[in-house]
């Protein structure tokens, strides 16, 4: 990280003397490629609500949260979107290193088992004498352990196939599996790009509704920029709230600046994924509560262990090693209410 001198002249008045502003330049990786839930960031980039916190954020497109998580944490980058389980497993191997939740987004997980209605899948129970698809070493598949022995399922009489994802939705359209471990945030849209009703012909079993009491995805940092500059940090997650804001009640600004980063991607698909992200992700009771950004700790401590079973980690480690919470404004500044216009 880096700071640049930049001059900000004032008028020139007799005695004047000229005011400079100090930006810190900061290097943000998105979870994927550029996609309607990157909404918050890419809004407070467009409307300048970095700049306005002295910042010079320059963001990217990501690989996924293991990617968020693994460059921030060899210096390529000083924050990002990304899971806060891959934060989990990082931390539980690599603790000090890990990067740091500030600001959670996700209050629900978008892990699920999604099947056609015609595979007479209705209960978890029903997942024995059927095959499953999904690729390996995502979150959906590797809990998926865990799923099963909190839901009574033998994994013994259940078949597993890996593939590809984008192999997921058209094998399970064709019948050569019963299911697939999907992400809901693409599935969904997946589904529709295959003509079909991801509503009214398949059923969900959303990981939340079964016992796996997960948080998803949310703006971390790295541990550099939260010792040296927590100044940074604090208008980080000042900048985001208030974009946050200003997305869970208008979409139309939201897709303007999605557009405006990347001009390359379907503005009404992405509308619709955030959208869904807004009212299936980020909504919930538990935000009611306690404020978007914030979570529970004891929540996130069940979590953990969850995600310790689902991926074999020899160490549990704390909450507070997984999320910061100090950074966050008053929580009336981040009462959040979804607005679909």
């Amino acid at each position: 990280m880096k700071n640049v001198l930049v001059g900000a002249t004032l008028a020139l008045m007799a005695g004047a003397v000229p005011v400079f502003a100090e930006m810190t330049d900061i290097r943000f990786t998105l979870g994927w490629k550029t996609q309607g839930s990157d909404a918050p960031f890419l809004l407070a980039l467009d409307k300048g609500y970095f700049e306005d916190e002295g910042l010079n954020v320059s963001i990217d497109q990501g690989e996924g949260s293991a990617a968020t998580v693994t460059r921030i944490m060899g210096g390529a980058y000083d924050a990002g979107f990304g899971d806060i389980n891959a934060i989990i497993q990082n931390a539980a191997a690599r603790p000090g290193e890990a990067p740091v939740m500030v600001y959670q987004l996700w209050n629900r997980p978008p892990f699920a088992i999604v099947t056609p209605k015609t595979a007479g899948i209705e209960n978890p129970e029903d997942f024995e004498g059927k095959t499953l698809g999904g690729a390996q070493g995502t979150p959906t598949t590797r809990l998926f352990p865990v799923f099963a022995e909190i839901n009574g399922i033998d994994l013994d009489k259940v078949a597993q196939e890996n593939m590809a994802p984008n192999l997921q939705e058209p094998m399970m359209i064709r019948g050569d599996i019963d299911g697939a471990f999907v992400f809901t945030s693409t599935s969904w849209f997946n589904l529709i790009a295959n003509r079909q009703d991801p509503a009214n012909d398949y059923n969900w079993f959303n990981f939340e509704d079964y016992g796996m009491d997960l948080y998803s995805n949310g703006m971390m940092v790295s541990r550099e920029l939260l010792a040296e500059n927590p100044e940074a940090v604090a208008g980080l997650v000042r900048a985001v709230n208030k974009a946050t804001m200003e997305v869970s009640a208008n979409q139309d600004t939201s897709v303007e600046a999605i557009m405006a980063y990347d001009n390359l991607v379907d503005a009404d698909l992405e509308r619709a994924r955030l959208e869904f992200a807004l009212t299936n992700l980020m909504n919930a009771p538990e935000v009611t509560d306690i404020g978007m950004g914030d979570l529970v700790d004891e929540r996130l401590t069940r979590s953990i262990e969850i995600v310790a079973k689902g991926y074999d980690l020899e160490r549990l480690p704390e909450a507070s090693e997984i999320f910061d919470r100090s950074f966050l404004p008053p929580v009336d500044e981040r009462r959040f209410e979804t607005t679909i216009n």
